[in-house]
Parts: C-alpha cells; sequence; structure tokens
C-alpha cells in the first residue's frame, strides 16, 4: 500500500475540486483494501472511499481522515461470466465486453469512473442499468467484519439507488459480477429512442455490438459526458442531478406550473416509473426554468453541451461549483415546484 500524508484530493476527482486528505492510501489487492477499512475502523478514524472520482464532490477543506484509493485490478471472464475488481476502469472493462462479443452493458461504454461504484449508483444510461446484469456483488461489511457475497435479489436496486447507496458506511464493494449474454455478436435490445435513431433502427431491434458502443461514445462526447483533460465542459461528475420521479398528484401539479408558466400548449415529458409514479427529466427542468446551456459567468458553469452537467471551467472551487448548483434547484423549485436531488456524493458539505 502506498500511503501519503496531507496529499491532495482534487486529481482523484472528475471535478479536479477539494482539499487535500490527512492521510491517503492507495490499496491495490482486496486484502489492502479490506485492511485499511479495519485498521481505520478500529481507531475510529474518518474513512472515504474513492475509485474513479466520477461521483465526488470534496469540500474545499478537504478532508480530515483517511482516504482509501480503491486500485485494484481484476477482469475475469469464463463464458458469459464477468468478474470485475472495484478498482478496475468501467469504460475499459465494457470495451473488453465488445471486443468478447458479449452484451448486456455496451450503452454503459464512455461512463468515467470504477467498477465498485456501479452497484452503489445502479449505474445506467441510453436504456441499460448494471442492476439488470449484476449477479452478485462481493464486499467487506463493517458491521459484521467479514466479507459477504449478495446475491442481485439483495441489493434493493431501483433508479440510481441501492442498499449500498442506502447505507454508504456499511459495505466496501470488493468485487462486481456480471451474467452476459452471447447474441452472436450483437448488442441487447435497443431501450433508448436516441440510440435507436442514432443507429437508424427501431427500438427494440438489435445492432452490431461495436456499432452501439461507438454511437453510445459519440452520443455521450457530444454532451460532453466523455472524459478529455483539454475539455473543460467535461470536468463534472458527468449528470449532477437525477430525474425526479413524482406521484400522479405531485405530476398533476408540476403539469399545472408548466402549463402555467410556458402556455397551455406546453406538455413537459413524463415517463412511467411504476407504482403510480412518473418520471420526469432534469435536463428539461432545468433549461426551461432559464438555465441553459452554457449558463453562468464564473468558474463554475453549466455545460455548453448538456444542461446536467456542471463543469469547472479551470479555477473554480467546490463553493463555487455548490453557489451554481444551489441556484440551479432553487430556480427550478421556484419555476415548476420540483425539488432537484443531487447525484454526486458530497464530502464535509452540502446544497
Amino acid at each position: 500500500m502506498q500511503e501519503l500524508h496531507d496529499a491532495p484530493l482534487a486529481p482523484l476527482t472528475t471535478f479536479r475540486l477539494g482539499g487535500p486528505a490527512t492521510r491517503l492510501i492507495t490499496a491495490t489487492t482486496d486484502a489492502e483494501v479490506v485492511a485499511a477499512v479495519r485498521e481505520a475502523d478500529d481507531s475510529g478514524t474518518p474513512l472515504l472511499l474513492i475509485g474513479g472520482g466520477s461521483n465526488l464532490v470534496i469540500g474545499d477543506k478537504g478532508f480530515d481522515g483517511t482516504a482509501l484509493r480503491i486500485a485494484t485490478k481484476g477482469f475475469s471472464l469464463d463464458g458469459t461470466r464477468l468478474e470485475l475488481a472495484a478498482g478496475e476502469v468501467w469504460t475499459d472493462a465494457v470495451a473488453r465486453t465488445v471486443e468478447a462479443g458479449l452484451a448486456g452493458i455496451e450503452c454503459l461504454a464512455g461512463i468515467p469512473g470504477s467498477a465498485g461504484a456501479t452497484p452503489i449508483q445502479n449505474v445506467g444510461a441510453y436504456g441499460q442499468e448494471v442492476s439488470a446484469t449484476i449477479t452478485e456483488v462481493i464486499a467487506y461489511d463493517r458491521r459484521t467484519r467479514e466479507t459477504v457475497t449478495i446475491p442481485n435479489t439483495e441489493c434493493a436496486f431501483s433508479y440510481r439507488h441501492s442498499r449500498f447507496k442506502a447505507d454508504p458506511g456499511r459495505h466496501v464493494v470488493l468485487r462486481v459480477r456480471f451474467a452476459l449474454e452471447d447474441a452472436q455478436g450483437l448488442s441487447g435490445p435497443l431501450r433508448y429512442a436516441e440510440t435507436a435513431r442514432a443507429l437508424g433502427v427501431g427500438p427494440g431491434e438489435r445492432v452490431p455490438l461495436a456499432a452501439a458502443r461507438e454511437t453510445v461514445l459519440k452520443l455521450r462526447a457530444g454532451k460532453g459526458m466523455v472524459l478529455d483533460p483539454e475539455d473543460h465542459d467535461t470536468w463534472s461528475a458527468g449528470s449532477f442531478f437525477t430525474n425526479p420521479i413524482l406521484t400522479d398528484a405531485e405530476f398533476a401539479a408540476f403539469r399545472a406550473r408548466v402549463r402555467q408558466r410556458l402556455g397551455e400548449a406546453t406538455e413537459p415529458p413524463g415517463y412511467a416509473a411504476g407504482d403510480g409514479r412518473t418520471k420526469t427529466s432534469a435536463a428539461w427542468l432545468i433549461d426551461k426554468a432559464g438555465f441553459t446551456k452554457g449558463y453562468g459567468t464564473g468558474p463554475a458553469r453549466i455545460s455548453t453541451k448538456h444542461t446536467l452537467a456542471l463543469t469547472n471551467r479551470g479555477g473554480a472551487t467546490t463553493e463555487d461549483l455548490l453557489a451554481l448548483a444551489r441556484e440551479v434547484v432553487a430556480g427550478v423549485r421556484e419555476a415548476f415546484g420540483v425539488t432537484l436531488v443531487n447525484e454526486p456524493v458530497t464530502v464535509g458539505v452540502s446544497l
């Protein structure tokens, strides 16, 4: 294990924001991860887990405790069964499954971060979610102090949520297992209309795996959602807000506010989310509330490519970013009566 003191954390995040950690440990094996977690727990030291840093907003004062960077490696394919170490770079793992001719996560290409974070957020995009292919999560249980295998049915997956996110202090993900599909070189059925249109096919059809992956990468890049060190539009956490899920009554009130503000002919986006609930678009809300692409004059601004991405233009502080986020949340609430919820995890700060 590598150990540093008063270590900068900003370079370990896609925002390039945040102060230093009192101590930074980099673990390259599961045993090192468990040992570092146990040491912190035994001494009562606050612990911050860092994977790819693509979903973290760290305060300017940094982290007073031990930051544990999980840099484990491991990619194992057995037929259609895939096992990834938590520290594996997710987008690289997706590329390797496509090269192997296996479907199931090809539309999750280009998502920054590590494999261990995917079950926590139930990462999803372009019609796929990892919950559809994850079979088991291997994790260290900080409560029982043992390594456990948690089957998919016990992960409590839902939209951008899981038991790991609901109780963030309990489990440390070590490995993730997936069941992929051998569809003779074809993708899974395309469930996202934009992807299908870009490929010239109808929803539910399959296309060559490589074509699906390449198309998703192009779509993401066009929205500033593929990391590029030279492009400040990608210095972000991707989508900063989740899409709101509203009850029937909430959606009816929201629709009335929309028509009052934008005209009787305006119909807001709505997608059935089960249990009498409707999901609407955070990007649409932000844009219609007046926060258009490129909004802002300071060092933290909305991306010029996508309203859901808040970006560091190169000289921002975390407080600059949070001020922009709070402005957007307040503006959307005032315009439409809907409160946006941030997707990235905040450390030492809050909206």
